[in-house]
């Protein structure tokens, strides 16, 4: 062997995996998932403004992303109703929560500069989110002792998929590396991520699936695991290829660990559009939960 060779450091492919994020990324998502929980449960108005919250939180992000600009005032009164359209749905129904967020939009094209176009379009989408988001809940409440509330378990379905495909994706992503999934879109993700967390979020959809609904097609569950993981990860994609059009390496730092709320419920937003869109067309708007998980 020679003195060259002698001297090369040993491969070590341990070495390439940081987990300095992981304890952080454990706490935040433990309490994120509480808070869910709780309120998912209760349902209502903490439900409403849970959910308002959050994703006027993600439209905050999405004004200082396109605008490049500290959040102005046009942005906080679109942030006030978007919260607004979610707390109008318990009380007045969806048609009231349509209205706030056609009224939102319209005060976002009074807005400035070339930004103008994708403040509509961030309030029209998360306007949609919300909406969709309050009609899976449904109007049950945890004060309906002794009903099947199924609007909680579509939202634990919901999150079980999109949380595990998330966690399967981090973990498998950074153990085996390998082959760049969307290496101009965004570079930390892998095929082995992609992959991996698509078999263990279906495979805890199933699982979950065959507990809350026994008397359902498993297939079913199957299919709509799956398909609730794949569109959980293209969610995961467009917002990287949002932030990557606008330079952005993260929406914004209020989670550690996971950088804003857009990074934390980009999966959560397509994944809970999917499940309306599905359960609208097999039931209705009024049995959104129903439909998704009756069949």
């Amino acid at each position: 062997m020679s003195e060259g060779q002698s001297q090369r450091p040993e491969f070590n492919p341990l070495a390439r995996r940081s987990w300095t994020d992981l304890g952080p990324r454990v706490i935040s998502a433990l309490v994120l998932l509480a808070i869910a929980i709780i309120s998912l449960y209760i349902g209502s108005y903490l439900f409403a403004a849970v959910a308002g919250a959050a994703f006027a939180g993600c439209y905050r992000e999405w004004e200082r992303m396109v605008t490049l600009r500290p959040l102005s005032a046009l942005g906080g009164t679109l942030m006030a109703l978007l919260a607004l359209a979610a707390l109008v749905f318990p009380w007045l129904g969806a048609s009231a929560s349509a209205v706030t967020v056609c009224i939102a939009a319209v005060v976002a094209a009074f807005g400035t500069g070339g930004s103008r176009i994708w403040r509509v379009a961030g309030v029209l989408f998360y306007g949609c989110v919300i909406i969709a988001t309050m009609a899976m809940r449904g109007p049950s409440t945890w004060l309906d002792w002794g009903s099947f509330d199924i609007g909680f378990w579509a939202g634990v379905f919901l999150g079980v998929v999109i949380f595990a495909t998330d966690t399967g994706a981090y973990f498998m992503g950074r153990q085996i590396g390998g082959e760049k999934l969307a290496p101009d879109i965004s570079p930390g993700k892998t095929w082995s991520g992609a992959i991996g967390g698509f078999a263990i979020g279906t495979l805890a959809g199933l699982v979950l699936w065959l507990l809350v609904v026994p008397s359902s097609p498993w297939w079913i569950g199957l299919a709509l695991a799956a398909s609730m993981s794949i569109m959980g990860q293209v969610g995961d994609l467009t917002e990287s290829f949002i932030k990557r059009r606008f330079r952005v390496k993260d929406s914004g730092d209020i989670i550690p660990g996971h950088g804003g709320l857009m990074d934390r419920l980009d999966s959560l937003t397509f994944g809970v559009i999917f499940l309306f869109v599905v359960g609208y067309f097999h039931a209705g708007f009024d049995a959104i939960a129903p439909g998704f998980m009756f069949w």
